[in-house]
């Protein structure tokens, strides 16, 4: 297990999102926004907004998602 945070995915707060994989860590980041928004939380819906737009345009959607599986990587094990 690894863990990042939503920051370090391009969110707005400090919540520890383990994963075994980066796959893991980044649908549980897409959960974590969009719950927070459905909550009314302002501040992660710029979040959210990015997170969906990432994949509407996959060749800069996909420099992210390879950026996050290097910085996955380089994480030590928890």
């Amino acid at each position: 297990m690894k863990t990042m945070t939503c920051q370090q995915l391009g969110g707005p707060c400090d919540l520890r999102i383990q994963g075994a994989t980066a796959d893991d860590v980044i649908k549980a980041q897409d959960s974590h926004l969009k719950e927070r928004v459905a909550e009314g939380d302002a501040t992660h819906e710029s979040a959210l907004t990015s997170m969906k737009g990432r994949w509407k345009r996959p060749i800069s959607g996909m420099g992210w998602y390879r950026q996050v599986k290097r910085d996955f990587a380089a994480l030590p094990e928890d």
